[in-house]
């Protein structure tokens, strides 16, 4: 038998007869490797272990501690569940089954919508197919020969119509059921250990809401049951602090269908919020040599085509006309809701002639923006259609826009540490629909990279991510149960400025393109907002609090001295609450701690005579008595 040689990762070179599959040269190295694999990389290319090696290739084993093993495990995990609904229901029309963060998904359509009962059954016949250990084998096939071996399965059939023509068609069967998929799966269905149906929801096919709604079933997998049980315990503790049960329970914001679908309506408590953020942060910006600007919320069609949003952003924007005219002689002007801020910012710019000596200019507006987001990714303060960004664009020369890029990280610093949110960053490059010149591109890129180095900041690099005008950092923080959420963005803009014919006067007199910066820290802050109440289960620190402080009269007579007091902790800025309702004491504590008040202040005879307050805190508990001018030294420093 013919031997061949395939180098290891680590440069060595081992050598196997002709015809040897992955699993064969994991085999030549040790049982406990072959025992371990999970698939292979033949020349940086993932495949199933049953892959054949030829002379020459670098191979690579895949278990469990590799990167892919997740995503592996999970892609066979969703087919073994179509399978199960394969079983279970005769005719089901299959979609597509990827794996996801945390998971895998398939869509279905089985005429009705899957019940608990089902997704019990459901799962209960995965569980069968994975103590069967049941094979995944592959098959390389024709074009007809797929349509002949996906029959009833139109969904299929639109698919593999729109596959390449020069890339080869692979099927997967498991069992009696047979899939349209590249691959590769783990080895046998009883590598999948530990796994669990989440939950079930309705997903427009291709995410089309013209097409037809397909049922799509959740789930996660784990290589081990340890694993898997911190994350549904993750889960459990997410939906305790699910922002959308906090906020309407907490009285911070509601949603109503008359008003539309993804448009927040701000209760006091959230709007206090939403004003105590953005003072802060305004504070922060006039310190850091920002000037604050307000711009319309529509303009001209014509401002979007400039921009390029009218060619690139369209399907995301809310456009209507206007009748500019009589109602004799009609003169109809196309208008658009603006879904950014930018070229309101720009068009100040360009309201007046610029030196070198005034830039960097940095313009910073706490703009409401309005986007058409599918009604199927709206999902409270998180993705809504209508929300504020703190945004802010920086028009420098090309000589300061490393610096103004490590200031803006600066100030990404001081706000997040504020929060405790630790973060990591990445950089989104060229998308393939965009505006620029190749240089642009890569000047922009050069100085985001930059600057992070400048800054210390690791970074991870997301290719063809960016917006269709400039690549851009993105900031993910951290939350407490260890979620990540996108937050701030930074992006190196080299095309308003020429699109908008921008300049500025040089020190020899002569005209020169600003380089323009655009940069949010919260995002969008009804985002943001969504963030905190979720990192905090609701409750904020107190100088975020809507009320951080409630007074809590122990009878009717201390009523008065417990309004006089509220007076007092307002006139220092403290936000106050008397509870004069007639209700036992404990009835009343159970409610603030239920709003989560930081402070719960109870007042009788003794309290009054003495000029004392009986000081609980919503963690800590009761801390006893406090003289009224030391708590407020507390409430004062809780201040913005």
């Amino acid at each position: 038998m013919t031997r061949i040689n395939v180098v290891l990762p680590d440069g060595s070179k081992k050598e196997v007869e002709q015809g040897a599959t992955v699993k064969d040269v994991a085999a030549s190295i040790g049982s406990r490797l072959v025992e371990a694999s999970l698939a292979g990389k033949i020349n940086g290319s993932l495949v199933d272990l049953s892959a054949v090696v030829s002379d020459g290739d670098v191979v690579e084993i895949v278990t469990m501690k590799s990167p892919e093993a997740l995503d592996i495990l999970r892609h066979s995990a969703a087919h073994i569940m179509a399978q199960a609904v394969a079983d279970l229901f005769p005719g089901a029309q299959f979609g597509i089954g990827p794996s996801i963060e945390n998971g895998f998904y398939y869509d279905f359509e089985v005429g009705r919508t899957f019940s608990p009962e089902d997704l019990a059954a459901i799962e209960e016949r995965m569980a069968e197919i994975v103590a069967a250990k049941d094979s995944f084998t592959r098959k390389v096939v024709t074009p007809a020969e797929a349509l002949d071996a996906l029959p009833g399965q139109p969904l299929k059939h639109e698919l593999l119509a729109e596959l390449p023509t020069d890339e080869p068609i692979s099927l997967y069967s498991l069992g009696t059921f047979t899939d349209l998929c590249r691959g590769p799966h783990i080895p046998d269905t009883g590598k999948l250990i530990a796994f669990k149906l989440i939950k079930q929801a309705g997903a427009y096919w291709r995410g089309d809401s013209d097409r037809q709604m397909l049922q799509r079933i959740y789930g996660t997998a784990w290589f081990l049951k340890k694993d898997l049980d911190a994350y549904l315990t993750r889960i459990e503790e997410a939906e305790k602090r699910d922002h959308r049960k906090l906020g309407k329970e907490l009285g911070i914001y509601m949603m109503d269908e008359d008003a539309g679908v993804g448009l927040p309506l701000y209760l006091p408590k959230g709007a206090r919020i939403i004003r105590i953020l953005q003072e802060w942060l305004r504070k922060e910006l006039y310190r850091r040599g920002y000037e604050e600007v307000i711009t319309p919320h529509i303009y001209k069609a014509d401002v979007w085509k400039t921009s390029g949003h009218y060619d690139f952003y369209h399907e995301n924007m809310y456009f209507f006309q206007i009748n500019e005219g009589s109602d004799e002689e009609p003169r109809l002007s196309e208008y658009a809701v603006k879904p950014m801020n930018c070229p309101g910012h720009v068009m100040l710019y360009r309201n007046d002639l610029h030196s070198y000596r005034e830039l960097p200019l940095r313009f910073f507006e706490f703009g409401t923006v309005y986007r058409h987001e599918m009604s199927g990714v709206v999902h409270g303060l998180l993705r809504a259609r209508g929300f504020t960004q703190d945004d802010a664009h920086v028009f420098c020369r090309a000589d300061q826009v490393v610096d103004e890029v490590v200031s803006i990280l600066d100030l990404v610093d001081s706000i997040m540490g504020e929060f405790g949110f630790e973060y990591e960053a990445e950089i989104s490059t060229r998308p393939a629909k965009s505006i620029g010149t190749d240089a642009m591109w890569e000047l922009a890129e050069n100085s985001l990279k930059e600057a992070c180095a400048a800054h210390n900041l690791a970074y991870e690099i997301n290719e063809g991510d960016g917006a269709f005008y400039g690549p851009k950092i993105d900031i993910k923080v951290k939350d407490a149960i260890g979620r990540t959420w996108q937050c701030s963005t930074i992006q190196v803009d080299f095309n308003f400025p020429e699109r908008f014919n921008l300049t500025y006067r040089t020190a020899d007199n002569s005209e020169e393109r600003p380089y323009m910066l655009h940069r949010a820290i919260f995002g969008s802050i009804e985002r943001f907002l969504g963030i905190l109440i979720e990192h905090y289960a609701g409750a904020l620190p107190c100088w975020l609090a809507p009320v951080q402080a409630t007074i809590i009269p122990i009878a009717d007579r201390h009523i008065e001295a417990a309004q006089k007091l509220a007076d007092e902790l307002r006139a220092i800025g403290g936000r106050v609450e008397v509870m004069t309702e007639n209700e036992p004491m404990r009835i009343k504590i159970a409610k603030a701690q239920q709003q989560k008040i930081p402070y719960m202040l109870v007042m009788g005879d003794k309290e009054i005579e003495n000029g004392d307050v009986s000081v609980r805190e919503r963690h800590e508990g009761d801390k006893g008595t406090m003289k009224i001018e030391a708590f407020k030294e507390i409430i004062k420093a809780a201040q913005v």
